[in-house]
């Protein structure tokens, strides 16, 4: 354990470099507004593909990562690590073409419908057997937005009934094939990962450690505090807690951070997702600390997620200080603006850069 405290009056924490493993950069100005939020503190992310259109084959995902380097400011250090859109027509044949290139870290699994920009993803898992059956033979991990889109099914145990119809039977049929199932908002979910086999891990952002429903629509709607998975109930929040600070190797960090400008947010018809890249490691350190955990964070942020995609662990640290700092209102995205998580809040804790 590498994680050191200074028993002075100002704390301080460094830890190995963590990684982020479920990231939306967007791309061209609105990337550039919020690379550097990432890259100040994390060395490597899982990039989300559900661009418009989304990244489908090698091709794609290879010019996405050169526009991504490109924008890395240069005295940053940053790997970005690509992933496919997976549609009912993605071939066998480009997952080996994924696979071989070996920048391509995992291929993402939407349920049409399920989440911004799904409209292109699958219709019905089935129909990518022949696929899910090579990248088990390849093994190429599987990521997965866990929601069922069925009409009937209440908003809020999307993500429960996806565990029963989709995700129980897929890892039956391919208990070879390495699952994320990412950003998990609930105690079932928390279970499922817990009593299956080691080929299974999940992400958890800090917005669902951070807050409950209660959040979103108590005292008025809450736009941006919107999110899909929606956030759920207290007893779920605090599962998640603990699976986080646990210990538990399949359990990682992964933000999922989701900059939207604010007229998209403050709509009739505002967008899911949460901005958290720019202060992302002090809201995790913020919640393990309040656990009594803080000297897991490391593990948790630095050591699972390579561990689990087979990557090395990062060489370099970060340092922490316990410094209060209040997050600005707004920040500026692209020829807008977008809130922040936690926006004209304080925290303890603040990254030295």
């Amino acid at each position: 354990m590498n994680t050191q405290f200074n028993p002075t009056e100002q704390q301080v924490i460094s830890f190995t470099r963590p990684d982020d493993w479920h990231l939306h950069l967007r791309d061209g100005a609105a990337m550039q507004s919020v690379l550097s939020d990432t890259a100040r503190c994390f060395a490597r992310a899982i990039i989300m593909p559900n661009l418009n259109p989304p990244v489908i084959n090698t091709e794609q995902a290879a010019a996405y990562r050169e526009r991504i380097l490109a924008a890395v400011p240069d005295e940053m250090e940053f790997e970005p690590l690509m992933t496919l859109y997976l549609t009912d027509t993605t071939s066998p044949d480009e997952i080996v073409c994924a696979r071989n290139n070996g920048f391509i870290h995992a291929v993402k699994l939407y349920p049409a419908g399920a989440t911004t920009h799904s409209t292109a993803g699958v219709t019905d898992i089935s129909r990518c057997y022949t696929t899910l059956a090579k990248m088990e033979a390849l093994d190429m991990p599987l990521l997965v937005h866990g929601e069922v889109v069925d009409p009937v099914i209440d908003i809020f145990d999307r993500e429960k009934i996806f565990i029963d119809r989709v995700l129980l039977p897929l890892t039956q049929r391919f208990p070879g094939l390495r699952i994320v199932f990412e950003h998990i908002t609930t105690r079932e979910a928390v279970d499922f990962v817990q009593t299956t086999s080691g080929k299974i891990a999940a992400t958890i952002t800090p917005h669902h450690l951070l807050l409950n429903r209660n959040a979103l629509l108590v005292g008025g709607l809450r736009p941006h505090h919107y999110c899909l998975p929606v956030l759920k109930r207290e007893i779920h929040r605090q599962a998640l807690i603990e699976a986080a600070t646990s210990g538990n190797p399949r359990f990682f960090l992964g933000t999922d951070s989701a900059p939207h400008p604010v007229p998209l947010k403050e709509s009739a018809c505002g967008c899911a997702g949460i901005y958290s890249a720019h202060a992302a490691i002090e809201f995790y350190a913020s919640v393990f600390e309040q656990t009594g955990r803080l000297d897991r964070l490391e593990a948790f942020a630095s050591f699972h997620g390579a561990d689990f995609y087979r990557l090395p662990r990062n060489r370099d640290y970060i340092t922490l200080i316990r410094q209060p700092w209040k997050i600005p209102e707004q920040l500026e995205f692209a020829d807008s603006k977008l809130v922040p998580l936690g926006a004209g809040d304080c925290l303890n804790w603040k990254l030295v850069t």
